[in-house]
């Protein structure tokens, strides 16, 4: 197994999986307005291995699985490694479709998500519920290492209902997963409450204690580049990885633009929203469009203004026509 997490020589910067938000057409325009050499891995939505190993639901649910063209050259032109993120709880499903994926698709690694907090993902007993099942969880990360030549990272949280870090990374070492990303929440607070960089802390130093050569990434709350170097500093994370963040400045990974004018901003949405309409027409709801609006129209004089009218608009035309 080629284990690109072990192979960065800098601290290492990725943009999280989240749902309806990193799709192929997010991830090229974050890419795109990157330093480079600044966003080092980036992840797709949420695929559940359930959805793709039925019959009628794979078509639907292989969409998370998309990579455009133009995406596809910027990461071989910039260098950035792209992780199909899978979620579920059964271990011959994982392993039946970590083998699917790595026969079809173009993936650099497979990360197993065991860190959504969302309570009906959790009732399922899926993701961050898996916490309180190391033995479950064991064993779905072997299942689905041994069906695939592809890095198998996890990402996780510090517990369920408070933090027990220490004796369920301890779990998750003893199956050596090519890198582990703690979000230093609970699976209770969701995303409420400041996220404990010491609770991270805590793990890296378990990790070198246990198993030195596993890669261990921090996330939660870092809303700027040089926040990421100081978190890095300080807790000993091999890397930051970036959720939130990217909604208050989808210029994250570009710390040297210092002033991102008002064009700027609306030169990104036009262009995100071409993108989105060539990408997801007639697949997608055009609405999901609207939580990007407000990603890009802020931080100007009258911006306010612009994103209350482009939460009425109904199509990709009326955005046009509107910034016509």
């Amino acid at each position: 197994m080629n284990n690109f997490w072990q192979e960065f020589k800098s601290p290492v910067f990725s943009l999280a999986p989240m749902e309806d938000v990193t799709d192929t057409v997010f991830r090229e325009i974050v890419m795109g307005i990157s330093t480079p050499g600044n966003l080092n891995v980036v992840f797709t939505e949420f695929t559940s291995v359930e959805g793709m190993n039925h019959p009628v639901g794979r078509e639907r649910v292989s969409e998370r699985l998309i990579v455009n063209d133009s995406e596809r050259e910027l990461l071989k032109k910039l260098d950035v490694k792209l992780v199909a993120q899978i979620w579920g709880r059964n271990p011959d499903v994982y392993h039946n479709i970590a083998k699917y994926i790595t026969e079809n698709y173009e993936f650099d690694g497979l990360d197993i998500n065991m860190g959504c907090p969302v309570k009906k993902v959790f009732k399922v007993g899926a993701c961050s519920a898996l916490i309180g099942e190391p033995s479950l969880a064991k064993e779905i990360i072997q299942a689905t290492k041994e069906a695939t030549h592809l890095p198998v990272s996890v990402k996780t949280r510090t517990g369920i209902k408070e933090h027990q870090t220490e004796e369920w990374i301890s779990e998750l070492l003893e199956v050596e997963p090519a890198a582990i990303i703690l979000h230093g929440r609970t699976q209770r607070m969701q995303s409420d409450g400041d996220a404990s960089w010491d609770e991270i802390a805590k793990a890296v130093q378990l990790k070198k204690e246990i198993k030195s050569h596993i890669p261990f990434h921090g996330n939660g709350d870092v809303f700027s580049f040089n926040d990421g170097l100081k978190r890095i500093e300080e807790t000993g994370v091999d890397g930051v990885m970036i959720g939130r963040g990217i909604f208050q400045n989808p210029w994250f990974f570009n710390p040297e633009k210092n002033e991102i004018t008002k064009e700027d901003r609306i030169e990104k949405l036009i262009q995100h929203t071409k993108l989105f309409e060539q990408t997801w027409s007639g697949k997608k709801n055009f609405n999901i469009l609207k939580r990007f609006y407000k990603i890009y129209l802020n931080s100007f004089p009258g911006a306010a203004k612009l994103r209350a009218d482009l939460m009425e608009v109904k199509n990709y035309d009326e955005v046009y026509q509107y910034f016509q």
